[in-house]
């Protein structure tokens, strides 16, 4: 199989997010951006072959581009799992070796993987083995007492033996034990001139930087010395960042939106459609409540879209609502 993975511009990422990234996420994040590559949640591998896939990992083509993240620690379960993926038309396929939480760790994948960076290699290479499209990998800097700069180094030096040439390198160690998931993301120090030196030793890979960017502007400052950042929590909390990823990242003339209330308006169809095959408005709304984040009317808006979205038979008259109010508040 060929697999290169200069098929996608990594430049800027939307990270996978468990609960958070579903593709109802994923479809307003690109009125956003039309350029950021987007992740699916974490699909386990043995959920993909053994339950139902198209309710797990299915998507709309207007998402693109957009990757599946797998968890799993099985070479011949995941090589399975990344062509059923393929299948379904995800452009990158990419294994989850930095989650911390417990229920990761009991089925021995996620950041616990650190440990064994053989294995971690021979999944990969059995994931390019079976499918064409680009298999990448996201890690962290080590786990619980090992030393960040020895293990990063060589993990990569044992993993890139799989031919994989895409790192996204989480920032941080990862405490396996005495540390919640929540905590995982902000107690470990972050280390981003390590990252930069793991680039400079391995010219020839793709490296991306993640963890702790609190906004497009962060991200900007930190990108040099790798090829690309990864937005996790910013992206989400404060959707309106990846308004402006077009021009600032890619150069392009212009960004899709000018202003929140016309994500809206673009993202109005998309709604109506759901509502219609009878999605919950609330399923979609959730992932908008930071759309108006430091702006006049957003506490309003968060108020009614979470009050009155999840009400039953609540529609597109919800938006309206939410909509009306803010305009309110923004021309006072």
């Amino acid at each position: 199989m060929t697999n290169s993975a200069t098929l996608l511009d990594r430049r800027f990422t939307v990270a996978p997010m468990m609960d958070w990234t579903d593709r109802h996420c994923r479809a307003f994040h690109r009125v956003l951006s039309r350029r950021a590559v987007l992740y699916t949640e974490m699909a386990v591998d043995q959920a993909l072959i053994h339950g139902d896939a198209p309710r797990l990992i299915g998507f709309d083509a207007s998402e693109h581009p957009v990757a599946i993240q797998l968890g799993g620690s099985d070479p011949e379960i995941l090589a399975r799992a990344s062509r059923i993926a393929e299948r379904f038309g995800y452009l990158e396929i990419n294994l989850n070796v930095g989650c911390p939480s417990d229920r990761v760790q009991s089925g021995k994948f996620g950041a616990c993987l650190m440990r064994e960076p053989e294995l971690v290699r021979d999944c990969l290479t059995a994931m390019r083995e079976a499918v064409s499209v680009p298999v990448t990998v996201k890690h962290r800097l080590g786990v619980d007492d090992q030393e960040p700069e020895q293990t990063l180094f060589g993990f990569v030096e044992t993993v890139r033996e799989s031919g994989v040439k895409t790192f996204v390198v989480h920032a941080r160690k990862a405490w396996l034990k005495g540390l919640s998931p929540k905590e995982n993301r902000d107690v470990p120090p972050l280390d981003y001139d390590l990252v930069r030196r793991m680039k400079a030793e391995h010219p020839d890979l793709e490296v991306l930087l993640n963890g702790g960017l609190e906004s497009l502007e962060h991200g900007l400052a930190e990108i040099h010395g790798t090829d690309g950042i990864m937005l996790g929590r910013a992206a989400y909390h404060t959707p309106w960042t990846l308004a402006e990823v077009d021009t600032r990242i890619y150069g392009e003339a212009s960004d899709p939106c000018a202003s929140p209330f016309e994500a809206v308006a673009a993202y109005r169809p998309y709604i109506e459609a759901q509502l219609e095959q009878g999605v919950r408005l609330h399923s979609i709304t959730r992932h908008m409540l930071g759309l108006f984040a430091g702006r006049p009317g957003a506490r309003k808006w968060r108020q009614i879209l979470s009050e009155r979205a999840n009400r039953p038979g609540a529609g597109w008259e919800v938006m309206e609502e939410a909509l009306a109010a803010v305009s309110v508040h923004a021309a006072e």
